[in-house]
């Protein structure tokens, strides 16, 4: 038998000697190897940076949580309920979850005056979450932020039409507002995607809500933004038991955007699989590459293969030797294709702001070079058998 380090020279060398046989074949897999490793290691962050801005795929990993005051499920009436610090710290930490926000809403309508004419509006308190989990943008000025939240401070923002509604225009910043009795700064007014339900909204920090306003106030709704699409279903089923482990849960609510939800996933489950079968198909027409490659250079040996045989060598060492140019054929090529992966993942993670951990790239390299091994060995095999057989005199005298 052939020592193992010669048998890897020789394959090298036939391989090497036929690259221009081999370069389609050789590109075919790189590419391929290249487009399955980015594929699968780079689609997880690809998604998840997808997942922070679907506003226009219908905000489909946002769950709205809330208590219906007038629910059947509830007979003492519409005895009031909120969530309690530790339902919500233990929502934040559930897996899958990536932001929430509180909010609560004024229990009847908020009224202002403003020179003489008296408007009527929805007042919600929120915390300065609310506006990056929502992907709402401020039409004009800017939101509240986390500093003036924790300072109880007395400024609001105004939807679109009731900032229209009582000054009549919405470049409204810095205008002082009074409601129900009390004065607030007009930070600004409420604009981007989704904000059509609530051009009639004013908005204020639900600590300054808390105090200020009605001492009764607590934060009766949660909006949730899940990591990813598929989080979506997880979380919204463990928000009952969630909050029926630690309070009272009549007229518990959850909603999420089921249909969008739907769609989106699938638009992404076509585009992954046409992703998958492209490059399936390109692995495929490699492996057909190095059959017909290998059969041709079976053919072309025959002669070469007579002598071998001739001089004492077995049917095993024949079809071992040509199994192995085979292998070194598409080993060769994924590992062309693992270098060109790297290269491609580095790149994408510097776009994404989102390195991949080594360790994640050499197990996906360590199955796409197990993969072409089983490539090179099934595409070689039948070729490296025909090989092995021919008959001694038959090969000697082929021209």
């Amino acid at each position: 038998m052939m020592k193992l380090i010669d048998l890897i020279r020789i394959s090298l060398r036939h391989v090497y000697r036929q690259k221009r046989r081999y370069l389609g074949v050789i590109v075919s897999i790189a590419l391929g190897t290249a487009g399955l490793i980015v594929v699968v290691i780079m689609g997880r962050d690809v998604k998840a940076n997808l997942n922070q801005d679907l506003d226009l795929l219908g905000r489909v990993t946002i769950i709205k949580a809330y208590f219906d005051p007038y629910s059947a499920a509830d007979d003492r009436g519409t005895r009031p309920r909120w969530f309690q610090p530790a339902t919500v710290e233990k929502l934040r930490r559930h897996q899958g979850v990536q932001q929430l926000s509180l909010a609560a809403v004024k229990p009847g309508v908020a009224v202002s005056t403003w020179r003489d004419k008296t408007q009527s509006f929805i007042l919600i308190g929120v915390d300065d979450v609310f506006w990056e989990l929502n992907g709402f943008d401020p039409a004009h000025g800017r939101f509240f932020d986390a500093r003036e939240v924790a300072e109880n401070r007395r400024v609001c923002v105004l939807g679109v039409e009731i900032a229209r509604r009582i000054f009549g225009h919405a470049r409204v910043a810095g205008s002082i507002l009074p409601i129900d009795n009390d004065l607030y700064l007009v930070t600004g007014t409420l604009g981007g995607e989704g904000t059509a339900s609530r051009v009639d909204y004013a908005f204020v920090p639900l600590s300054t809500a808390s105090r200020r306003i009605q001492s009764v106030w607590r934060p009766d709704r949660i909006y949730i933004r899940c990591k990813g699409w598929d989080d979506v279903k997880p979380v919204a089923d463990a928000i009952p038991r969630i909050v029926r482990a630690l309070q009272p849960s009549e007229g518990l609510r959850v909603e999420a955007n089921w249909d969008h939800l739907k769609r989106v996933r699938r638009i992404a489950w076509w585009v992954e699989l046409f992703i998958y079968l492209s490059i399936a198909a390109t692995l495929l027409l490699g492996g057909f590459g190095i059959w017909n490659g290998m059969m041709a250079a079976v053919q072309a040996r025959t002669r070469e293969i007579g002598l071998k045989k001739a001089v004492g060598a077995e049917d095993g060492d024949i079809l071992i030797q040509f199994l192995a140019e085979a292998l070194c054929l598409s080993l060769g090529s994924a590992v062309l294709g693992c270098g060109l992966a790297r290269v491609v993942i580095h790149l994408v993670s510097l776009q994404l702001n989102s390195p991949v951990p080594e360790q994640i790239f050499l197990h996906h390299a360590g199955l796409a070079l197990f993969f072409s091994v089983i490539l090179g060995a099934g595409a070689g095999y039948t070729p490296a058998l025909r090989a092995s057989r021919m008959e001694v005199v038959s090969a000697i005298r082929y021209e």
